[in-house]
């Protein structure tokens, strides 16, 4: 080899790193190499290693199939030491690498893959292994892939390679296997196989799975000690694993370094950033990035998109991403809605409460021949669910199961809670342990929608048991829980649950916070703790729980209810205090605390207020206003207000529209109670009972019996949740109008529907058969009152035994007769309740007295007032017989010191025993005297 002396030449090129003036070293002695025998890559892969589409078509089955296949080094391309040993073996198959990926991926991992993998003549080709290992990964199979990875090592030819290594830390990213890819990643330094920057990456990536930042960082760290420049991609990879675990500052930051170190962004970049924005819930920041991206002239792409609609659906500007949505649509060749798109769509419709908006969103999606995945059958489930429409609710999730989707713990969790808004406890019930039986484990969000099941029926019982449950399934109760307990003892009135559930927040170390302390002041106002629920207002502002307008409206409302109407105006002072916004809730119950004082002027003054503040009235609100006008009984107001409310935009409830209903009977304006009736059936809006009974006295004012039956047809759905009240004044306005037929009709619908039936209403159908003149029918339906286990009063009897005898049937007449013998001591109670229906409360309470009376004459002549008094005490039952002995019962015998006695212990009889003399038709003013003295 020649060698130059170093003494006879100067370098012609110095290097850029030499100082300008400094004296000028040796130069080394020139060193003549070999050329290296390893030929640079080919910018193309070599034919063997080229992927190719290859299509088949099964005729039989009707079916096609495209597929990429990788043929590899074949038996030709072997040593040929191995090729004479794989041509004298019958056993070695030249398979190609995507013929053998394909029979490995078709066993089981614990089957004999090495079996397979022997009998592959490629084996002895090294070049194969990398080519084996990318169609493994790209399938996702990770067993396999480390099962072939392991049998490759323990070959003789085998040479470890970076893009190996690579390939099996993505694979292992993507199952979220993070210590087996850092374990990679030292493995391939023992291997003597150098790290490249698609190794950072991929490292760093799948700590970005895992939200693991810092080891992120620490990897890049590592990644420029060891001088591998990061690429855009190393970057991206940085700034999503700050971002998916919601540290937006660091991703921010992170990006800025970025562009400071030369490597520009892309898209990619800003959709990274924008989605950290989202993780960290910074959604305002979100969009004010989207519209710097805007100005910057970068076109957002599918993905910006739906980040910046998710934002949008987040703040409650569900018109803008709505908006958004339909130009998305208009300029489908630029930027087509994907499915992640329009199930974002679908949650904003649920949000809103429009669950047909919502289903569709969910069928243009399958127009546009998009397959809904189990995320959007679980929004479109959740939108019913939120409304307690359980029949759709249970139709979508069997729609999961027809379409080959497996329904998740989010379907089943949605059903359940459908059920639970239904009241439907039972059925949620079911669906819980469905779930844990197509082995889903209930989480927390389950748990907590079965105890809402039960507290909003008020099965407080049951709600504390799951309560347990879930604390032995080691899943721990948070604020939601608690909440939801407290929410339910204000629901069942129970005072001493509340405190107890308190106390378990505290001894399992759970912190109250607003929504908890709101829940809890709620039930206790609802029971009518008042002074309680101011104790722990007090108790909430002492642990720094910052009271908000939901607070302050239920301490307002709650006090408006027990008549504390200063104190509530207090409470509104010290809101304004505290610079709490007044919120239309608040409006509402302030409006409510001033009508009831009869302040109408106060209310208007409020009302007005609250538009002037930019809050709109909403309708209830607006029912709040009208409710005032009602009691002020000024119905022209009243339909003024309704009129502006309606002009708003602002569609009416049941509430509201029976709130206008009662002050327009109250003012005598039955012909627009009907005008809104029709307005209601065009709207389609329901009939609570409270509009039924106003409808019907409307129609009985107006004797109007043709709406009355159509008003019928929409409450037949509702009759079994119909009050017994506005239904026995139903058949008593149609027996008034002589619609007796159409009265027998609703009569019988109102047995199949409910089965609570008493004598009142068995008494306004007698009463209107008889006055009708269909006595027989009317002796047929005390037939009916026998066979339903009502004892009919003898007084019924004796009602219809003159129209027998008109008749001149005998055979009545002798059945009428027995009866009378028969039910002639009937209970009082069944009496009364009729005397209570037919005549009001004032001679109700006289008959009482009467009856009282009669019982007592029943005792021996000897007896003392005393015990009489003690008898009446005692015994509620009354016979009509001897009432000639009440005379000289009272008048012949004197007060005992049992009377006392009785008198104090019985002070509720007591109440009913000064007599009507009127009733009882006493002419003795010498007993009459005597009587009230002693009562005296």
């Amino acid at each position: 080899m020649a060698m130059v002396s170093s003494s006879s030449s100067t370098p012609q090129n110095p290097s850029p790193l030499q100082k300008p003036n400094s004296p000028t070293p040796p130069t080394p002695p020139l060193r003549i190499r070999a050329p290296s025998r390893k030929p640079k890559s080919p910018p193309h892969p070599p034919p063997w290693a080229e992927r190719k589409l290859v299509g088949s078509v099964d005729y039989d089955e009707g079916r096609r199939r495209v597929s990429g296949e990788v043929a590899g080094v074949r038996k030709d391309g072997i040593p040929a030491r191995h090729r004479l040993r794989v041509e004298g073996s019958r056993w070695q198959r030249d398979w190609k690498v995507s013929e053998v990926a394909e029979r490995v991926l078709g066993l089981d991992h614990w089957e004999d893959v090495d079996g397979v993998l022997n009998c592959w003549a490629g084996r002895f080709a090294r070049r194969n292994f990398p080519l084996l290992i990318r169609e493994i990964t790209n399938a996702g199979s990770l067993e396999h892939a480390v099962h072939v990875f392991c049998w490759m090592k323990n070959q003789k030819n085998y040479c470890a390679h970076t893009d190996m290594y690579n390939m099996m830390i993505r694979l292992h990213a993507r199952h979220n296997r993070i210590d087996q890819a850092r374990g990679l990643f030292f493995e391939m330094q023992e291997w003597r196989c150098k790290p490249d920057a698609e190794t950072f990456n991929a490292l760093i990536h799948t700590h970005a799975r895992a939200g693991q930042w810092r080891w992120a960082t620490n990897i890049m760290e590592d990644m420029l000690r060891a001088a591998i420049p990061p690429s855009r991609t190393t970057y991206n990879n940085l700034i999503n694993a700050c971002g998916s675990s919601g540290n937006w500052k660091k991703a921010l930051e992170i990006s800025k370094k970025m562009t400071e170190n030369g490597v520009g962004p892309d898209l990619v970049t800003h959709n990274i950033v924008l989605s950290a924005f989202k993780n960290g819930a910074q959604y305002s920041k979100a969009l004010a990035y989207f519209e710097l991206m805007k100005e910057t002239n970068i076109s957002p792409d599918i993905f910006t998109h739906n980040i910046v609609i998710y934002c949008l659906v987040k703040l409650g500007q569900f018109g803008t991403a709505v908006d958004m949505f339909n130009s998305m649509k208009e300029k489908s060749s630029e930027c087509r809605p994907d499915i992640v798109t329009y199930t974002t769509i679908m949650r904003a419709y649920s949000v809103c409460g429009q669950t047909e908006n919502c289903k569709a969103v969910f069928d243009m999606m399958a127009a546009e021949g998009l397959k809904p995945n189990i995320v959007s059958y679980n929004a479109l489930l959740s939108a019913y669910s939120s409304n307690g429409m359980h029949v759709e609710a249970l139709a979508i999730f069997k729609s999961i199961k027809r379409d080959g989707l497996r329904p998740d713990i989010v379907s089943y969790t949605s059903l359940l809670n459908a059920y639970g808004r239904s009241s439907q406890p039972e059925k949620a019930r079911e669906i819980f342990d469905t779930m844990k039986r197509h082995n889903w484990k209930p989480n927390r969000v389950s748990y907590n929608a079965l105890i809402d099941a039960y507290g909003s029926v008020g099965m407080l019982a049951e709600a504390v048991k799951v309560l347990h449950e879930m604390e032995r399934d080691e899943i721990h109760p948070d604020i939601v829980s608690i909440s939801t307990l407290l929410a339910a003892c204000g629901r069942c009135g129970q005072i001493v649950k509340i405190d107890s559930i308190l106390s378990a927040a505290k001894s399992r170390g759970i912190v109250l916070n607003t929504v908890a302390y709101n829940s809890a002041i709620g039930s206790y106002m609802s029971v009518g703790e008042y002074d309680k629920a101011l104790k722990l207002y007090k108790l909430m502002k002492e642990n720094n729980a910052k009271p908000d307008s939901v607070t302050f409206n239920i301490l307002i409302s709650g006090s408006c209810k027990v008549g504390k109407f200063t104190e509530s105006l207090k409470l509104l002072d010290e809101m304004t205090e505290l610079q709490i916004p007044l919120s239309k809730e608040v409006y509402s119950s302030l409006i409510c605390v001033y009508s009831k004082q009869g302040q109408l002027v106060e209310a208007e003054s409020i009302f007005n207020r609250m538009r002037e503040a930019g809050c709109f009235p909403d309708v209830i609100t607006y029912t709040a206003m009208i409710h005032a006008y009602s009691i002020a009984e000024n119905w022209k107001r009243a339909w003024d207000l309704f009129q502006d409310m309606a002009g708003r935009g602002i569609e009416p409830d049941p509430i509201a529209c029976s709130s206008l209903m009662e002050v327009l009977n109250r003012g005598c304006q039955p012909e627009m109670v009907i005008q809104l009736v029709e307005l209601m059936r065009e709207k389609h809006i329901p009939l609570n009972p409270s509009a039924s009974y106003e409808i019907i006295f409307s129609c009985s004012m107006l004797r109007d019996w043709r709406t009355a039956i159509q008003v019928i047809e929409h409450m037949e759905p509702s009759f079994s949740s119909t009050s017994l009240g506005i239904l026995n004044q139903l058949l008593h306005f149609l027996g008034k109008c002589g619609k007796i037929e159409t009265m027998m009709k609703i009569f019988f619908k109102i047995l199949a529907s409910c089965s609570n039936v008493g004598c009142a209403t068995y008494s306004i159908l007698l009463k209107n058969l008889l006055a009708a003149g269909k006595w027989r029918k009317y002796i047929e339906v005390l037939q009916w009152m026998e066979d339903a286990g009502i004892q009919p009063a003898a007084y019924m009897y004796r009602n219809v035994i003159s129209y027998a005898w008109k008749e001149n049937s005998m055979e009545y007449v002798a059945l009428i007769q027995e009866k009378i013998k028969r039910y002639g001591g009937c209970m009082v109670e069944e009496q009364i309740a009729t005397i209570y229906t037919l005549y009001g409360s004032k001679v109700c309470y006289l008959t009482l007295n009467y009856f009282l009376f009669q019982k007592a004459v029943q005792l021996e002549p000897n007896s003392s007032v005393g015990e009489l008094i003690e008898y009446l005490a005692n015994n509620r039952r009354c016979s009509l017989k001897k009432l000639h002995k009440y005379y000289s019962v009272l008048s012949n015998r004197s007060m005992n010191r049992t009377y006392y006695k009785v008198r104090r212990e019985n002070q509720y009889f007591l109440r009913l025993l000064p007599i009507s003399v009127d009733l009882l038709k006493l002419k003795s003013h010498v007993v009459q005297g005597s009587l009230r003295e002693k009562i005296r």
